[in-house]
Formats: structure tokens, C-alpha cells, sequence
């Protein structure tokens, strides 16, 4: 690809002197290269990818990461050389990897939630009764997810900071730090001692979506709440490193604005925290549209599975080091296909809903999951494929928690 394509990438350094207050590092890069509005330049460059543009990139040493490379390897273009990306990014996968897929669980505490984001089932004013767990209540799901073998949870809720404060996550991780090697949280954005105290008390991991890096986009979805403040979300991670945490997940809910373009933004983002904050692991999610209670379906930049392969394998071939998961939104055949290109980490049995786990229909779940299969059957397909299930990677003894 000719330099000349690629010089729109930094359009204008005045956007944060416009808006009247500084930047945080993270906003003043997104805004520096227009990554953070939507951006026709940035369509044409992709569309300007030709096929041998492709085909040159990945003659690069795979796992190296520029905003350049990134374009032009989810560019339409590069749909015609999957077979060869996906080649690359298995070989990288194992490694890097092994042939290893670690297994873990999402354990909701809460359905409240105090926002009101448009495409979700938790809607502060989507009406139906709602349910929080107690602690004895919370242990008790917790229980039973370890007895199916697995040592690492992810704590979900809506954001609910009334109840799920850091005194509620601390008396929680306490009861489950003997049954589980890691303990990650899905939850409201904190303070950065509000993550410094849940890391002192067990939690290692969090889990945080920008849901769309388009701020005129993120305005039309979350219309009221906390959520509704586009920059202390996108500032969440560096209060999480900042206040210990070893596990950094980022993602973007696929079907809000074009794909390629949260692409792009998604990958500058990774990019600064594994530069920043080298400590910690950063981790990729692909969470797409799932039917959820009183949610219309009509979006218009849904991601097909051909396209969603496609930005997996991009984002493996760019960055060598980071987690790839794949949850139980995608169905049983994509993900047994996916795991042997690029996935290192699944959620296997999962319940969106809190009290699911111990068979309680009653509570309202966040979407429907898509692969019902158990931990268990998770494992023998793993096996079937050639990859060993890991169960508990590390333990948190290590980093003296």
C-alpha cells in the first residue's frame, strides 16, 4: 500500500483544544487519528486495500502490531487471503500459546442497573423484577460452578454500585479465593483505590467494554446513567492497571457502528495499555448482538461470521501475546471451528442470569446465550480437536494476593 493512502490517519491535533479541557492519553490518540468519530477518509483507505497489499502485509513477521497493518488486514480485501491469515494465525496461536484453551465461568450477582443502553436486556427502565444475590446466595452459585472443574470466574452485575460495592466484592472473593485461582470482575467502572482495594482482596481481572469507540453513537445508545460518560469509560483501564489488576479485557459490542473502523480504535487502545501497563495481559472479546428482553432487533452494522473470523484472525496476527475469547453468545459450531485458529480462552455452561446456576428461572437474563453445552462437553470437544483444556493457569500466590 502506497504511503500516500495512509496520511488521513492524522488528520487534525486540535480536536482537544476545541473541546475546551485537556485529554487523557488514550482520548487525545483516538481523537489525534480519528479514530474515536465516524470516519469516511478512513473507509476509503480500507477500501482502497488491494489484494497483493494483503498478501505483502503478511509476508511481515506475524504478531507484530501497526495501525497500518491492521487496516489492511481487515480490509475487505483481505477476505480473499483468509485461508492464508488463518494458517498464520494458528501457527502463532500455538506458539505463543500451546495448544492450550483456558475454561472459565460468569457468575451474575445482579441484574439491576442504573443506565439505560439501548441494546440491553438490564435497561434501567425496562421493567420486571429484578434480583441481587447475597454473599451466602453469590458463594453458593460459586460452589457449584467449581464443582464442574473450573478455577477461573468472571463476577458480573448490571451496574448496580449501590449493592455491588467493593466491601460486597471483597466478602465474596474471600469466600471464593480457596476454590478459585482467578476471580475477575464485569461490572460498574470504579476508582482507581476502588481497584486497588478489590485487587488487595482477591480480584486479579476486569472485564470492560467500550461498547462502541464512535462518540456520536455511544451518545444515541446510552441515554441516561453513569455509562452515558464516553470518556471515564474509555479511562476505566488505566485506573484497573493502575490499581493492580493483572487481567485488562476489551471489546466492543459488535453491531452498534461499522465493524472495521471499532476495529481500528480497539486495536490503538490494546496497543497503549500493553505499552503502558506491560505488567498486565490484555485480552480480546467479540461480543455481537444477542436477543435480549424488550430489545429491538434492528441494527444496522451487524457482523456475519465471515467478518467476525476475519477481525479475530486480524487482531491474532497483530498482537502475538494477547487473550482471545469466545463466549457462549456464538454458536457450538463457530466456536469449535474458531478454536483451532486463534481462541485462548472460552466460558463453557454459562448463565446470564443471576441464581442460574442453582435453577432459578425466575431472574431475568442479560441476553440468551447461543452454546448450552456443558464444562464438561466443552472439554471433549477441546480434546477431540487436539487442545488441552486448562482449568487454572496460574494462582494468585504467585503475585502474592
Amino acid at each position: 500500500m502506497r504511503q500516500a493512502r495512509l496520511r488521513v490517519f492524522c488528520v487534525t491535533k486540535t480536536n482537544h483544544i476545541l473541546r475546551g479541557f485537556a485529554l487523557s492519553e488514550i482520548q487525545q490518540i483516538l481523537s489525534e487519528k480519528n479514530l474515536d468519530r465516524h470516519n469516511d477518509g478512513l473507509l476509503e483507505l480500507l477500501n482502497n486495500v488491494t489484494v497483493d497489499d494483503v498478501k505483502c502485509a503478511l509476508r511481515e513477521t506475524p504478531g507484530e502490531y501497526s495501525l497500518k497493518r491492521m487496516l489492511t488486514l481487515i480490509s475487505p480485501a483481505a477476505q480473499e487471503c483468509l485461508e492464508d491469515m488463518a494458517s498464520q494465525a494458528a501457527a502463532l496461536t500455538v506458539q505463543r500459546f500451546g495448544k492450550t484453551v483456558q475454561l472459565y465461568a460468569p457468575l451474575y450477582v445482579s441484574n439491576y442497573c442504573c443506565n439505560s443502553c439501548l441494546y440491553c436486556g438490564y435497561n434501567s427502565s425496562t421493567k420486571f423484577e429484578r434480583t441481587r444475590l447475597t454473599i451466602e446466595q453469590a458463594a453458593a452459585e460459586a460452589d457449584i460452578i467449581a464443582s464442574e472443574g473450573f478455577r477461573h470466574i468472571l463476577l458480573v452485575s448490571g451496574e448496580d454500585p449501590s449493592f455491588v460495592t467493593c466491601d460486597y466484592l471483597n466478602e465474596l472473593a474471600e469466600k471464593l479465593r480457596s476454590k478459585f485461582s482467578s476471580i475477575s470482575i464485569e461490572i460498574q467502572p470504579l476508582s482507581t483505590d476502588g481497584y486497588a482495594e478489590v485487587f488487595r482482596g482477591g480480584i486479579d481481572g476486569v472485564t470492560l467494554y467500550q461498547e462502541t469507540y464512535d462518540r456520536d453513537t455511544y451518545a444515541k445508545y446510552h441515554k441516561a446513567g453513569p455509562k452515558s460518560d464516553y470518556d471515564y469509560r474509555l479511562d476505566t483501564h488505566d485506573r484497573t492497571a493502575a490499581g493492580g489488576m493483572r487481567r485488562l479485557g476489551v471489546g466492543f459490542l459488535l453491531g452498534l457502528a461499522n465493524w472495521r473502523l471499532e476495529t481500528l480504535a480497539m486495536s490503538e487502545h490494546a496497543a497503549y495499555l500493553m505499552k503502558n501497563y506491560w505488567r498486565a495481559q490484555v485480552s480480546f472479546s467479540f461480543p455481537r448482538m444477542r436477543p435480549a428482553l424488550n430489545v429491538a432487533e434492528n441494527y444496522q452494522h451487524l457482523v456475519n461470521d465471515k467478518e467476525l473470523v476475519q477481525l479475530m484472525l486480524a487482531l491474532r496476527l497483530c498482537f502475538a501475546d494477547a487473550g482471545i475469547v469466545l463466549s457462549t453468545r456464538e454458536s457450538a459450531a463457530f466456536r469449535d471451528n474458531l478454536v483451532k485458529l486463534c481462541v485462548t480462552r472460552m466460558s463453557a455452561g454459562s448463565k446470564t442470569n443471576p441464581g442460574g446456576y442453582s435453577g432459578d428461572g425466575n431472574s431475568a437474563e442479560q441476553f440468551e446465550i447461543d452454546d448450552d453445552r456443558s464444562a464438561g462437553q466443552i472439554a471433549d470437544m477441546l480434546k477431540s480437536v487436539g487442545k488441552e483444556t486448562v482449568w487454572k493457569d496460574w494462582d494468585a500466590g504467585f503475585v502474592n494476593v
